[in-house]
């Protein structure tokens, strides 16, 4: 597969392409000619995949590699609800009038099963997030090894694809409707799990509650404090803002330590924890810092109610 970059001047506004590649060779084909186009053309480029491919592309670009940001995916986007505001907006928000390119690979093979709808769903808000932003990102996707689900949402929330085929509109794009059609309830846990009912009378009670909860987790001890700060974040924004209160529930599973918030408050904007606030804004950081400190977050959200699911791993491992 050989892409060819446009030769003219760039297209203003957000561009955001699906790269569909099947081995390294189309991988490099589909990225190295792209970032040095944008080298050529003075853009700041950050490159943010998986730490195989990185080397792969970093090798490719060669001399002019030291004048990219490298970023390896797995580490920066463990949970997919940091990408847009802590590896995205981040890089877009230190150069400030210029036009920006970015390949991010947010899905790989390793992604388990329960980040699918995450990963899903974070690709869809792109668009919305950056919408009027000078950005042009390029997304890989191994399509030999991800599965046919994961391929047709890459399609629907890219309105241009790449591919082998060359480069054309997404006639599927309808990234609204990934972000709807995985907003679904959460799978309840099989066994009865521990219950704290919080109000702002015994809105302390939380820390403790995870704390104790979380001994024996084999959480490090900072992993822990983490925990216990998204937690109380969330918690207090039930106080604040969602009818004085609500339950927190915590559990283990064979990979995590999971803590659940459940309030009343609807939590209407997706786009809610997904971008950073401005420096001088006030408010609107809780869930942005809960992405920050969490590996997952998965959030269900109804005019009734809002659940926000915290992950933890018990260890550091992270597959790709």
């Amino acid at each position: 597969m050989t892409v060819s970059e446009p030769a003219g001047p760039p297209s203003p506004g957000l561009v955001h392409e699906g790269l569909f590649y099947r081995d390294t060779a189309a991988l490099l084909d589909g990225t190295v000619p792209f970032v040095e186009d944008g080298l050529r053309r003075g853009e700041p480029v950050l490159v943010a995949v998986p730490g195989d491919r990185l080397t792969l592309i970093r090798a490719g670009v060669g001399a002019d590699g030291d004048r990219v940001r490298w970023a390896d995916m797995t580490e920066a986007g463990r949970n997919p609800g940091r990408i847009i505001p802590w590896v995205l907006q981040a890089f877009l928000d230190r150069h400030p009038g210029r036009r920006v390119r970015i390949v991010g690979e947010p899905v790989w093979a390793g992604r388990t099963e329960l980040e699918q709808p995450a990963c899903a769903q974070h690709e869809a808000l792109i668009n919305a997030a950056f919408a009027g932003r000078d950005l042009h990102i390029r997304c890989p996707y191994d399509a030999s090894r991800l599965p046919a689900g994961v391929l047709a949402d890459a399609c629907r929330t890219h309105p241009v694809l790449v591919d082998a085929a060359g480069r054309r509109p997404s006639v599927t794009f309808a990234p609204a409707q990934v972000v709807a059609g995985h907003n679904k309830p959460l799978p309840v846990p099989a066994e009865p799990v521990p219950v704290l009912r919080y109000t702002a009378e015994n809105l302390p009670e939380v820390r403790r509650f995870v704390t104790g909860h979380a001994d024996g987790g084999g959480l490090h001890p900072d992993r822990v404090a983490d925990l216990q700060i998204a937690v109380t974040e969330l918690a207090t924004n039930s106080v604040v803002h969602a009818g004085g209160g609500g339950e927190l529930r915590v559990w283990r599973t064979g990979e995590h330590l999971v803590c659940e918030i459940r309030d009343d408050g609807w939590l209407a904007d997706p786009l809610a924890g997904r971008l950073a606030p401005r420096h001088d804004g006030i408010g609107g950081r809780g869930l942005v810092i809960v992405h920050a400190l969490c590996d997952l977050v998965l959030v269900h959200r109804t005019t009734a109610g809002t659940t926000v699911r915290l992950h933890m791993r018990h260890d550091d491992r992270v597959g790709a």
